[in-house]
């Protein structure tokens, strides 16, 4: 859709388009009932612009648009249709429905009190990998609420009971590594944590702020890497952050859907508060009989995980590992491994040898003389 008439709208008061850069509100406007508003250009609110009926979208085709301004405009239907992304630098409301056409709504991962918010339960469609709040959306209302939250061009819903939306939940899904967050101002040490737990996944996280009980539910893919934490899903936790004693909590299992490289899992009921952030845990180590794999390789110096370690494989000289890529080029290949490789390559095809294997998903097969062949993925995070 593509709106560029203005109808039934009230002005009180100035605004200002200067010269066609922005709509620039410094005044008192108000969308009336079956009132339709399209802005093809930004949007800078200094007044009041937050007693809407009607519907405001957002409209481009080529370019970002963005919202600022001093004051968070509140609408009552919104649509966007915005192909190269609608910008907040203020938090903009909805109060009725909220419609995703083209391009994610991004807000500065930086700055919490930015958001999306979505009031009073207000709905939302047409969310997928390509359409979703980079950065922060928050929920206030009495009913279930599924977070439209992604990252790196991915869709990864969080969900949480009604109750957690009465005092107004705040949410957001950083794909990046715990341990060497880009916006919080410590690292989550995921060697760090509690009884009954093993692991902690080191690919992704959520943050979610609320001081309500709840269950949460959180969704993987293939990205999430889930195989390098557990091979049965009955052993997959949610685990948060506790600030206090630093380390990983075991927050629950009470059921998953789906299988390890598309699915979902519900947390027991936490405050989301008392955890800074949220993630993937598990309860069981990953056994290769008298073999413990360790599948996460970060080849940065810091003594921790700097080589891909399969603990007890000196039992078994004649063994041999091969490593591959995900387009099933191989990278590595070592007989008698011996727990060296840093993740660099050996030089097949398209791979220079002694070339730094970027960050990613590998493969491994291990050959052991007189035993199963054993294979699976190990993730590379410099």
């Amino acid at each position: 859709m593509n709106k560029i008439i203005v109808i039934a709208i009230w002005f009180i008061a100035p605004i200002t388009l200067s010269a066609q850069q922005a709509f620039h509100n410094f005044g008192d406007i108000q969308i009336h009932d079956q009132g339709q508003i399209g802005f093809h250009i930004d949007v800078i609110n200094d007044g009041a612009f937050d007693n809407n009926l009607g519907l405001a979208g957002f409209y481009n085709a080529d370019q970002s648009l963005t919202v600022s301004g001093d004051n968070r405009p509140v609408f009552h239907d919104m649509e966007i249709d915005v192909a190269n992304d609608l910008n907040l630098e203020i938090a903009v409301g909805v109060t009725n429905f909220q419609e995703f056409i083209a391009g994610r709504v991004i807000t500065p991962r930086d700055r919490r009190g930015v958001s999306l918010d979505f009031i009073n339960d207000a709905p939302y469609l047409g969310a997928n990998d390509d359409r979703y709040v980079d950065g922060y959306a928050t929920i206030n209302g009495l009913l279930d609420f599924t977070f439209p939250i992604g990252d790196d061009f991915r869709l990864r819903p969080m969900r949480i009971e009604n109750a957690a939306a009465v005092n107004t939940a705040r949410g957001a899904y950083f794909f990046e590594d715990p341990n060497n967050p880009n916006f919080f101002p410590t690292q989550f040490d995921t060697n760090s944590f509690g009884e009954l737990l093993f692991g902690i996944s080191n690919f992704e996280f959520w943050d979610l702020d609320g001081d309500v009980s709840t269950r949460v539910t959180l969704t993987w893919d293939d990205n999430s890497n889930i195989p390098t934490l557990v091979d049965d899903l009955d052993d997959l936790r949610v685990v948060g952050w506790d600030p206090n004693l630093n380390q990983w909590i075991n927050l629950g299992n009470v059921g998953t859907t789906g299988d390890l490289d598309n699915g979902e899992i519900t947390s027991e009921a936490f405050i989301p508060n008392n955890y800074t952030v949220i993630t993937f845990g598990t309860s069981s180590l990953i056994l290769d009989g008298d073999l413990e794999i360790f599948t996460a390789v970060s080849p940065n110096g810091d003594g921790l995980n700097d080589t891909f370690i399969i603990q007890g494989i000196a039992q078994f000289p004649n063994n041999e590992l091969s490593i591959f890529n995900r387009w099933g080029v191989m990278v590595y290949n070592k007989k008698g491994y011996d727990n060296s490789w840093a993740g660099i390559s050996e030089g097949r095809a398209t791979i220079a040898k002694g070339e730094e294997l970027p960050v990613g998903t590998y493969y491994y097969v291990l050959k052991i003389e007189g035993q199963k062949d054993q294979a699976g993925y190990l993730y590379i995070n410099r």
